[in-house]
């Protein structure tokens, strides 16, 4: 064995080592199962002081749980880990945990073993939708998707939920420099403030410029924006979305919508870069690369070192997106660590298959006894959609929850009419078409229209047979709590 094998082989040994010994969790198996994102991290010299995913290990020796989920029915919870270290979420333990009952996201945890664990976010400069001003938890089966064929959820966040660590160790703080990535879907997003992930304040209030360093996806055009009608990758800086050095537009960040989004945001003093690209294929594009922002603040930074997801820093709630893993590294990676941690990242697999979607009746949060209904099963455009005595009819009440968001049963779709997103307009049957009134995502129990924001509803809690849909503004009433398969 010539010399260079054999330094390369220590080489990658004590790279294994390093990784299991971080995880903090017991590691099956004498080696690695493979070298995943915070291996490539450590090895580039920049080593993952966060790693946050529900969908798989961040590190080829981590066998430890990646969330924990708990369930409506009894408030029990369960930790949901991996098939095996290095692999893929253990989907069908949360799938058997939560059968016939809503589950909520509790806790994403930290792989590398700092502890910097995300929880329920707690009320800062504005106050969340849960009680004590705390913001909502992800339904836990909100976002299924599969990875390498293996069934996995991410983290649906609807506007109101947001999760939150603002006691960390080992963060980059003040000036310090460090990186991060996170995998968005690129079709989930709006234009309120402010979908996030990465540092921010630790009092979970605006404490100025300069004091946040987070990736921000969406298409708000309050401070910075790109080309085109967005979304657009960019820094949360607090106090302003750059795109670029200067606050408002920069022609070189382009709108960006793959279904799977890998986003990159990095500083060090007086620099900064943004990068992207399809988390399918493919390698990154950088959109920036160059000084801090030309406003007073920002040269140097003040980080403070708390990690948020779904929020701004100041738990500003406005925002939607959907979350499948994310690190935060000690560090200024460089460009060629990140082009193996993207080729990490295409080769792992994310799709959205036919692994995502669950099919059974859909009952109501008044009365359980009670299912949503396609009068007597007629694949006639505009049936009736209604509440009606659960009976296992199954070709009326059998209804399948498919991961491109449509809600599907003899063949075609729930319909929002005439894609009429006022208050009470009734919901049908209708051959499915893609439109944006077919498309509904599950949040909190709730199953809201993204193009609207507004929920399917049972009008005045009027479980009767023979009862039809509606479309109303989400207030969180029972008639608007929905059992899913």
């Amino acid at each position: 064995m010539t010399l260079w094998r054999k330094a390369l082989l220590v080489a990658v040994g004590a790279l294994v080592l390093v990784a299991g010994e971080l995880t903090g969790f017991a590691v099956t198996g004498a080696s690695a199962a493979t070298t995943q994102p915070c291996d490539i991290y450590a090895a580039g010299g920049t080593a993952c002081v966060a790693a946050h995913s529900t969908t798989r290990a961040l590190y080829g020796a981590y066998n430890g749980p990646l969330y924990q989920v708990r369930r409506s029915s009894d408030n029990a919870t369960r930790d949901i880990g991996v098939l095996s270290a290095g692999g893929y979420a253990n989907a069908a333990a949360q799938d058997s945990f939560c059968a016939n009952t809503n589950c909520l996201i509790t806790v994403i945890y930290d792989q590398s073993g700092r502890g910097n664990h995300l929880t329920q976010a707690p009320p800062g400069g504005f106050s969340g939708p849960a009680p004590g001003g705390y913001d909502n938890l992800a339904d836990a089966k909100a976002a299924p998707i599969t990875i390498n064929g293996n069934k996995a959820y991410g983290v649906y966040v609807a506007p109101g939920t947001g999760y939150r660590n603002n006691h960390t160790n080992g963060v980059a703080t003040g000036d310090q420099p460090e990186g991060m990535y996170a995998i968005f879907d690129g079709t989930h997003y709006n234009g309120g403030c402010c979908f996030d992930y990465g540092n921010a304040e630790t009092n979970s209030r605006d404490n100025g410029n300069g004091t946040m360093e987070a990736i921000y996806f969406g298409n708000i055009k309050v401070w910075g924006y790109g080309t085109g009608p967005g979304p657009w990758v960019m820094a949360d800086l607090e106090n302003g979305l750059f795109s670029g050095v200067n606050a408002g537009y920069n022609s070189n960040d382009p709108t960006v919508n793959h279904r799977f989004l890998t986003a990159i945001i990095k500083g060090e003093p007086n620099h900064w870069s943004i990068r992207a690209g399809n988390a399918q294929s493919g390698g990154l594009s950088t959109y920036y690369d160059g000084p801090r922002p030309n406003v007073p603040g920002y040269n140097p930074m003040r980080k403070e070192g708390a990690i948020i997801l779904g929020t701004g820093g100041d738990n500003s709630i406005g925002s939607a997106g959907t979350f499948y893993e994310g690190v935060m590294t000690s560090g200024y990676p460089s460009a060629a660590t990140e082009n193996a941690v993207q080729a990490n990242i295409v080769a792992a697999g994310y799709a959205t298959g036919t692994g995502g979607s669950r099919t059974g009746p859909i009952t109501s949060g008044v009365n359980s006894a009670k299912c949503m209904d396609n009068n007597n099963a007629a694949t006639t455009p505009g049936n009736k959609v209604q509440m009606w005595d659960c009976n296992g009819y199954a070709a009326a009440q059998n209804w399948t929850v498919n991961s491109n968001g449509t809600i599907t049963i003899g063949g075609g779709c729930l319909d929002i009419t005439d894609a009429d997103y006022s208050d009470g307009t009734l919901v049908e049957w209708w051959p499915c078409n893609s439109g944006a009134n077919q498309q509904w995502q599950a949040s909190n129990g709730r199953l809201v229209n993204p193009a609207s924001g507004k929920c399917l509803d049972d009008p005045q809690h009027n479980t009767a047979n023979g009862t039809q849909l509606v479309l109303w503004t989400c207030n969180g009433g029972s008639n608007q709590q929905w059992h899913l398969p």
